[in-house]
Parts: structure tokens; C-alpha cells; sequence
């Protein structure tokens, strides 16, 4: 059946190995009768740092007024980013602070101790690349990222993670490695 799949990039870096994932499994996608729309977040044109935290509305720009729009089309999301220093990308951290909001993603409920999830529905993919060994990344840094995404980000806001591919150690990988990860994005999107 097909479905509507957002991919969004959170590498800032169009010639990234992320970036190459990303167009893989969009094709594999699009190539299995899903409509996929993109997102890269070094394309976009937003300010990634919430000024006032939560205490005071800030204005959205278009870039992530659209990435909203997108967000609420997709029945999918898939999230392509590295692990830089066991954590996500600033750039990713901070679109998710700016656009992930109460309202949008999820709302509080007086009396309630977890608030309502208003992107329930959704599913996702993580694919995400790194230069630590991903079996040391899981069993002795305990994978503070991804619990980050799947629990405390996508969970929280309604969003099923459904398989999450860890691609690593980058550094050094030969290029039929390189293009082995890329299969797996292609069957992953074409499943």
C-alpha cells in the first residue's frame, strides 16, 4: 500500500554519506509507488536556537512553517543524521526545538501527567551513520541519541519508530561498505 514518506536530512552537508542514504532511500521509495517529499535541514533558512526557551512564542519562519505542513502530510518520516559527539547534530537539535511544539506535536492536559501526542499515527525510520563502532555505541555509550529520538522525541509526540539502521565506523569504510549501507536504505524504503 503506499504511503506518504517525509525523509528529512539532518546532516548540514549535501556530500555526506547521510546525504547519500537519504537520495538512496528516497528513490527506493518513490521506485516502490510511495509519494516522498524531503526535507534538508542545510537548506532550510531558519534560526536553530529558541531565544527564550519556551517562555515566549517565537515566530516561525517559512522554511519550518512548510516543514509543519510536511510533517502533518506524512503517514512516515524518516530521519537521516550522524552521531557527532554521542549525540545528534545542532542543527537537527534545534529544528527539532522550533518545530516539534506544544500545539503542534503535542499538548498539555491539566491534570495529566503526559500530555496528549498529536502526531499520533505516524511511523518512522532512523537511519544513522557514525564513526564509533555501532555495537560499542549500543553496549558501552548506551545509545543516548537514538533513545533521544525514539523515545524521548518521537514517542513522546505519537511517532511509532519502527527500525532504526546504524551505519559505522564511517571513518575508514571502504567503498563497497559505503554501498552495502546504501542497500540496506534502498530495502528498507522499498519494504
Amino acid at each position: 500500500m503506499s504511503k506518504r514518506i517525509l525523509v528529512i536530512l539532518g546532516h548540514p552537508s549535501a556530500n555526506s554519506l547521510c546525504a547519500a542514504l537519504s537520495e538512496r532511500y528516497v528513490s527506493a521509495a518513490q521506485a516502490a509507488g510511495h509519494e516522498v517529499r524531503q526535507i534538508r535541514l542545510g537548506e532550510l533558512r531558519f534560526d536553530p536556537v529558541l531565544h527564550e526557551g519556551y517562555n515566549q512564542a517565537q515566530a516561525l519562519e517559512d522554511d519550518l512553517l512548510q516543514a509543519q505542513a510536511d510533517i502533518l502530510w506524512a503517514e512516515h518520516l524518516t530521519w537521516v543524521f550522524p552521531i557527532w559527539w554521542g549525540g545528534i547534530p545542532a542543527l537537527l537539535k534545534g529544528f527539532l526545538d522550533r518545530v516539534l511544539l506544544s500545539g503542534f506535536a503535542f499538548k498539555y492536559r491539566p491534570g495529566k501527567a503526559f500530555p496528549e501526542q498529536l502526531l499520533k499515527g505516524r511511523s518512522a525510520h532512523l537511519l544513522v551513520t557514525m564513526d564509533t563502532p555501532p555495537w560499542y555505541y549500543r553496549w558501552f555509550y548506551r545509545m543516548p541519541a537514538l533513545q533521544q529520538m525514539r523515545r524521548t522525541t518521537l514517542e513522546f509526540c505519537g511517532i511509532k519508530p519502527l527500525r532504526t539502521l546504524t551505519f559505522g565506523p564511517v571513518l575508514g569504510a571502504s567503498e563497497a561498505r559505503r554501498e552495502a549501507w546504501l542497500m540496506q536504505a534502498q530495502q528498507l524504503a522499498s519494504g
